[in-house]
């Protein structure tokens, strides 16, 4: 475990979800704050059950969070998260390239995704997995990645789970004090998104929507868009673009 105790750290792991979705499942519970990271992943998944790069040199690591009452929706840690790892990254470049969210939750640098997370329910608990593209990034002939080595110094994988750790704390804090709106207009003024900005929601069915980002919903972060008759639609999963 680190000196400031905000992380541990294991060489090699199936998946960092599935260690503590196991621990809670067995009756331990993970310590709130600290974050569970592994150098190496045999078996890490992203939304929609994608798997996850397993680079060497980059990020992969997840915490609990243990749902209080008078919580927002645990979902909506989803929001949480990635102004998390949003503002942990441009601390860790020092500003050199601003990332920018897109809903629900990915994380880009100059236009290619450099971030996943992936929820996990178990009990009363939320598992919050991160793995972000330090070092490397994979290619794909669908969509254009990023690594923090494309726009400055990658920084150690522990140095970044303590700025992580740090800066999650504090986000989760305002979570649970402030309430979800406030993280939700801070996710908005950290996105691609604006109103009347042209979107087009890509459906698990295959079907596409298109129209226009009217904002998110104040109870959920739903994503709510006008579409060309002028008539509202509000999405709760799907990818964008």
């Amino acid at each position: 475990m680190s000196g400031a105790q905000h992380f541990t750290l294991v060489e090699e792991t199936g998946s960092t979800n599935a260690d503590l979705a196991g621990a809670l499942r067995s009756g331990d519970q993970p310590t709130e704050g600290v974050w569970h990271v592994a150098r190496r992943q045999t078996a890490g998944k992203g939304r929609q059950g994608r798997d996850w790069h397993d680079g060497s040199g980059n990020f992969m690591g997840s915490t609990t969070v243990a749902i209080q009452d008078g919580d927002p929706p645990p979902a909506s840690l989803s929001f949480v998260a990635a102004l998390a790892v949003g503002q942990a990254i441009d601390e860790a470049l020092d500003g050199a390239c601003r990332p920018k969210l897109k809903w629900p939750n990915d994380v880009l640098l100059d236009g290619g995704k450099v971030s996943g997370i992936l929820l996990e329910m178990v009990g009363t608990n939320v598992v919050v997995g991160v793995g972000v593209n330090l070092d490397n990034a994979p290619s794909f002939s669908d969509r254009k990645t990023a690594s923090l080595k494309d726009h400055g110094t990658a920084p150690s994988v522990e140095a970044f789970a303590e700025i992580l750790a740090s800066v999650f704390a504090r986000y989760l804090a305002a979570w649970r004090t402030d309430g979800l709106i406030p993280i939700l207009k801070g996710f908005v003024f950290n996105s691609l998104h604006y109103t009347g900005s042209p979107i087009t929601v890509h459906d698990t069915d295959g079907s596409t929507i298109t129209g226009e980002f009217f904002g998110l919903d104040n109870t959920d972060g739903a994503l709510r868009i006008t579409l060309a008759d002028g008539s509202e639609r509000t999405i709760r999963a799907g990818d964008i673009s």
